[in-house]
């Protein structure tokens, strides 16, 4: 069984797969190093990102998160605010210090290879890192993959092996079949069978204080993005759009309008908490993966939906909207994809939508049922949405797209609830189509700017 804390992790932007997974995976292979007694030797690095990685690495700071993580950050405590400085300084000295102890010269341009044009065959994120002695000979190699949502597989590692085995919980679940039947047989919601099982690697109150924790973070991005004590909002986002960011804006205009009567504000809001997020993490700083950067502002704005406009939102209803948004989650890394290079944005913001619309209608009152309704609905009509960012970065669709994302997923809700949680299509059945319909997908619209509106928009 995944935890929560697998679904939602706190890192930097512009991408969970593309920055984040990077990232953890270059900080696994110089501490493979280290633990081999290979670190002092090492001359010279060489890094080859393939696929995906290397036909949009340069918009999505692939190379950015790996030379990070040669440094030796992890992508849930560097602080976004020295990245730039730290560039610079490899930059103007061509020397990295791995694991911030050892010295090589390092060249960001030579050392690190884009290879788009081609793929290796476990997934389209792949990564190759190589260490080399001062005679040239090879001291080690590793090979990696970020299968979404910042999770890195290495090389010959099966992805089961990566997660905790299902018996080791009280409640497993791999379906959302499963789940519903375990909550019926146990009498138990959603939140409170994942809290069960959470609480076989935490204690309880340990468990509550992390997703608060989480909920803390995703907080501070929306208060960033609304330009709050951040002058950094009031530039244009990084790259050659040169796109300004609405969210302060927006959210200055809502304040001024408080108390006019527009029965759509409820909805400008929305929009305001998702692209706050997204304009953030665009930025490079600091978002939960929810399950993915690129799909981070979804779950955030709906859970500032609830507890803006819901009158009995509470912390306790924070804690069980995550739980539950974490399971549905499992569901979907579990049985297809949260990889836009892999399956389309469907898994991305569709998998958003999906964990926020179950939640929320969770927290409003659903039976299990229902939220299973919810989530269904949600992905249902996000199926066969592609990935196709203008210029390689997290901008164009992306900051719109969360935000249509999650009022799409507070609609999901309302009509679930309104029913009584039965329904045609399973929660199961359209996992299954959006993973059919995301191997049916040309690899043109899976996040390599080969297609789509990064072909149609000029960048200027």
């Amino acid at each position: 069984m995944l935890s929560a804390f697998d679904i939602f992790k706190i890192g930097i932007g512009p991408s969970s797969s593309h920055t984040v997974g990077p990232m953890r995976a270059a900080l696994m292979f110089a501490q493979s190093l280290e633990r081999r007694g290979l670190l002092a030797q090492v001359a010279r690095l060489q890094v080859d990102l393939f696929g995906s990685l290397g036909a949009t690495g340069h918009g999505h700071a692939t190379d950015q998160g790996v030379i990070l993580g040669l440094f030796g950050d992890a992508p849930d405590t560097v602080r976004p605010e020295i990245v730039q400085p730290r560039l610079e300084e490899l930059r103007r000295t061509g020397r990295l210090d791995l694991l911030g102890t050892t010295p090589i010269d390092f060249d960001r341009v030579r050392d690190i290879a884009f290879k788009g044009e081609e793929s290796l065959a476990e997934h389209p994120n792949a990564m190759r890192f190589t260490a080399f002695a001062d005679d040239g000979s090879v001291l080690a190699e590793g090979t990696y993959f970020s299968v979404g949502g910042g999770f890195v597989v290495e090389g010959g590692q099966a992805v089961a092996q990566t997660v905790a085995a299902a018996s080791a919980v009280p409640h497993p679940f791999t379906t959302g079949d499963e789940l519903m039947a375990q909550c019926r047989n146990h009498g138990l919601s959603v939140a409170a069978l994942v809290m069960r099982n959470e609480c076989t690697w935490r204690p309880e109150a340990e468990v509550r204080a992390g997703l608060l924790r989480v909920w803390q973070v995703m907080q501070q991005c929306v208060q960033r993005g609304f330009g709050i004590d951040n002058p950094l909002a009031a530039q244009s986002l990084p790259g050659p759009l040169r796109m300004r960011r609405r969210a302060p804006e927006l959210h200055r205009e809502l304040l001024a309008q408080a108390g006019a009567a527009d029965p759509l504000a409820v909805m400008d809001w929305v929009n305001a908490f998702a692209m706050a997020v997204n304009e953030e993490n665009a930025a490079g700083g600091r978002v939960v993966t929810a399950p993915t950067n690129g799909a981070a502002g979804v779950v955030p704005a709906v859970m500032h939906y609830y507890q803006r406009f819901v009158p009995q939102a509470s912390d306790e209803g924070i804690v069980d909207f995550l739980l539950t948004a974490a399971a549905i989650g499992m569901l979907y890394k579990t049985n297809a994809s949260i990889s836009g290079a892999e399956v389309g944005c469907q898994g991305e913001v569709g998998v958003a939508c999906s964990m926020a619309a179950g939640a929320l209608a969770a927290v409003l009152g659903a039976t299990p049922a229902q939220v299973e309704n919810a989530a269904e609905i949600g992905m249902e009509h996000n199926l066969g949405l592609t990935c196709d960012p203008v210029g390689g970065m997290v901008q164009i669709p992306c900051v719109e797209r969360n935000a249509m994302g999650a009022v799409k997923a507070i609609n999901a809700a309302r009509m679930a609830l309104r029913g009584d949680g039965s329904h045609y299509v399973s929660l199961d059945a359209v996992i299954r189509t959006m993973k059919q319909t995301g191997e049916d997908m040309k690899a043109t619209y899976k996040e390599t700017s080969l297609g789509g509106l990064a072909v149609n928009v000029v960048e200027c």
